[in-house]
């Protein structure tokens, strides 16, 4: 009996995942079953660092911006300072406070000044 050549799609599909995992190392980059479980691998990874990232990124806000204004008052904390920022309706995200505390700090000893008084 002949041989029946296959169509070229199930070789289009596996070039297509192999182009994904052209960078993973070893067998992860060869094999295509290997390659298929690494792929959902890396893309539940990849999904669930997202969310974590901007946890980190919100922590590492709220770090900088305590400790910009502990050093300017003794008895003056993150929480307090949200809250009055709250009160008084001056709606700045943690990140632009953050930025504004490392690039200049007089301008956040300014605005909790007012914000005191």
């Amino acid at each position: 009996m002949t041989r029946i050549r296959r169509g070229y799609i199930a070789r289009r599909r596996r070039t297509k995942i192999r182009l994904f995992a052209s960078t993973f190392r070893g067998a992860h980059s060869r094999l295509t079953r290997t390659i298929i479980q690494q792929k959902i691998r890396a893309l539940a990874s990849s999904h669930r660092d997202r969310g974590r990232q901007k946890r980190n990124f919100r922590r590492l806000w709220i770090t900088r911006i305590n400790a910009v204004i502990r050093e300017i008052r003794v008895s003056y904390s993150y929480s307090i300072f949200i809250n009055d920022l709250y009160k008084r309706q001056l709606l700045l995200n943690r990140k632009i406070l953050a930025q504004i505390a490392i690039s200049n700090t007089n301008c956040l000893y300014t605005i909790s000044n007012e914000i005191i008084k």
